[in-house]
């Protein structure tokens, strides 16, 4: 009789709120092992705590890192290691969408959302890409509208994310020898609390918003093989008319 392969070990940035927990939730109910990476560890337990409610046998790791400090990214992989033995896929869903206007932005300003949107993601994708390779893995990197049809307010939110959709076709081209796939999730107004930082509901009100949810079943069929897109694509996802 063949041993049953091993549950896959998926790790999930941003999983304290918004799209990075709903993704993770849906990753425990079809079998995923999810580490919950995140800054706050108090959103990091209540998410943690949410999923165990909903499937008491789920497999967590809680890690508390901020994407945007090399120093704490450096850590992930290493904590996931140690807990899990192994990474078959990630999901870069941490972000930061400042809004400023153009005249604006200084450096400061650019250094934040670049480390937290593009250098944060590309450390730790690096970091994974030898479990990557050796699991024939995928990476999702959630992304946004607004990289080809950019808000008014983001210049430095655009550019970061046009950045991160880059990475993710360096990485389908890099690890197709590996059966590594990569895809970029775009979508335009998601129903979460950095949405809400940044726009009260007159301005988009909520009908006009997609779910977390709807998203985080994007990125599972990404991870699942479902999706019709090539490895390499940015899935672009408008938010309702």
């Amino acid at each position: 009789m063949t041993a049953s392969a091993p549950a896959p070990v998926t790790i999930v940035t941003g999983a304290g709120s918004g799209i990075g927990r709903a993704t993770a939730a849906q990753l425990v109910a079809t079998g995923h092992r999810v580490a919950l990476v995140g800054r706050t560890i108090r959103k990091l337990l209540a998410t943690a705590e949410s999923i165990r409610t909903a499937a008491s046998n789920a497999e967590l790791e809680v890690v508390e890192a901020d994407i945007g400090e090399p120093s704490t990214v450096s850590m992930v992989v290493p904590r996931v290691m140690a807990a899990f033995g192994r990474i078959d896929h990630l999901v870069n869903a941490a972000g930061i969408a400042p809004m400023a206007p153009i005249e604006a932005t200084d450096l400061a300003l650019l250094e934040r959302v670049f480390a937290v949107n593009t250098f944060g993601p590309a450390l730790l994708i690096a970091a994974a890409w030898p479990e990557l390779r050796r699991h024939g893995g995928c990476l999702v990197n959630v992304s946004t509208l607004g990289t080809s049809d950019p808000f008014a307010g983001f210049f430095a939110y655009a550019a970061s994310k046009s950045a991160l959709d880059s990475l993710t076709r360096s990485v389908a081209r890099e690890g197709r020898s590996a059966k590594i796939r990569a895809y970029s999730v775009n979508p335009g107004a998601v129903e979460t609390p950095l949405l809400r930082s940044n726009f009260p509901e007159r301005v988009i009100p909520h009908e006009k918003t997609l779910a977390p949810e709807a998203i985080a079943a994007v990125i599972l069929e990404c991870i699942e093989g479902t999706r019709p897109e090539p490895s390499g694509a940015c899935i672009a996802l408008p938010s309702p008319a």
